[in-house]
Formats: C-alpha cells, sequence, structure tokens
C-alpha cells in the first residue's frame, strides 16, 4: 500500500526562498507541496480550510513572529508538524519556538540531508534539531554559568504560581496583594536571571533546578 504524501507547506517572507525549497522538495518521494505562503495570516487562512501535514516556517515574518506563529497554527490544526527554518541562532528563540509546538529547528544554511532526516523525524512524532542547532542549544546559558540567583521565600513562591499559568491578578487575589506588587515581583525575577520574559523565566528556573 503507497503511503500518503505529506501535504506541505512553506511559510516564508522571500519568496525567492520559497521557490528554493519547491525547487528541493519537488521531487521527495513523500512530500506534496500545497503552497508558499508570504505572511502569517496568509498560511492561517489556508488551514482553516484545508489539511497541512508539515509546514516548514520562517521566524521573521512581516506581520506575525514565527515563534507567536507557531502557538496560533497549533491552535487551528493541532496534528500539523511545524519545522522552523530560520537564520535565527539565539538559543532563547530556539527554545520557544519549541514551547510554543513546533518539532524541531533547522538553520537556513543546513544540508538537504538534514533537511530531509529532521522532516522524517519531526512527522514521527520525535523533536529534530539540525547539527549546528544542536550546538547551540547544548551550551551553558549565560544562567547556567552564573549559577542559581538566590530568592526570598515570596519570590519563590511567586516564581512557581507565574510557572503554574497564573496572572497577576490571580497570584494577587490568592497572596492577598495587589497585582501592583506582583508585577514588581515578576519584573524583579526576570531581572534576576537575567532574561528577557516569562517564558525565559520559567525556563531558566527549570534548568536551576528551582521549579
Amino acid at each position: 500500500m503507497k503511503t500518503p504524501k505529506l501535504l506541505t507547506a512553506i511559510v516564508d517572507d522571500h519568496p525567492i526562498v520559497i521557490e528554493g525549497l519547491k525547487t528541493l522538495l519537488q521531487h521527495e518521494d513523500n512530500i506534496h507541496l500545497v503552497g508558499g505562503f508570504c505572511s502569517g495570516a496568509d498560511i492561517l487562512s489556508y488551514i482553516r480550510t484545508n489539511p497541512v501535514d508539515l509546514i516548514l516556517l520562517d521566524i521573521t515574518l512581516p506581520d506575525i513572529n514565527g515563534m507567536e506563529l507557531c502557538h496560533m497554527i497549533k491552535k487551528e490544526s493541532v496534528m500539523a508538524t511545524i519545522l522552523i527554518l530560520s537564520n535565527h541562532t539565539e538559543r532563547s528563540i530556539i527554545m520557544q519556538t519549541i514551547q510554543n509546538g513546533a518539532s524541531g529547528y533547522l538553520l537556513k544554511n543546513s544540508a538537504v540531508e538534514e533537511l530531509r532526516y529532521c522532516i522524517s523525524e519531526a512527522v514521527k512524532g520525535n523533536i529534530c534539531y539540525s547539527k549546528a542547532v544542536m550546538e547551540i542549544i547544548s551550551r551553558p546559558s549565560k544562567n547556567e554559568l552564573q549559577g542559581a540567583p538566590r530568592l526570598t521565600r515570596r519570590e519563590k513562591e511567586i516564581l512557581s504560581m507565574i510557572a503554574s499559568g497564573k496572572t497577576s491578578q490571580v497570584i494577587g487575589q490568592e497572596l492577598f496583594l495587589s497585582p501592583l506588587t506582583i508585577d514588581t515581583h515578576r519584573k524583579n525575577l526576570i531581572q534576576k536571571f537575567g532574561v528577557k520574559n516569562v517564558a525565559e523565566l520559567i525556563m531558566a528556573a527549570n534548568q536551576q533546578q528551582i521549579l
């Protein structure tokens, strides 16, 4: 019995990149290209009415960044497999895309064999990276090199509640504190860990085995 081909979409803000990927993939036995899209809105509109098995996604798009778009795509099409193809090499961006539902991350200078391998692994349900990306994420982060920051009992309590997904309003109600006070603690935690946002904060706290 013949294996069904993967319905594959390419999302990149450069048409020339889309055409290049189409040329690379059009002769793959397991790939059926359904189209190229230059914006987040275009791919979201498409998947609302059409099935897609695999999406090759860039981070830099004119309307929605790829990290946010991963989450949005998975809400619309939970079974779609997302592979990031990007020039961004920041460890935090790589990890955020995986947290938001991507199944792998490759740099755009990856070899064709790496792309084939990652597609094969991703559609099996595995997380995969190109060799260069593996080297990036295996390096110790700034937080790991500095060691765990010292937290007060209250900061640990609030950090745990943030990690569980609670808003400042809810945390404030449970601890009998104002949302403004909770926001201040949140900002202090982000500063102590040397991160940029709550997602990085939670990831750093897990790495330091504080959560």
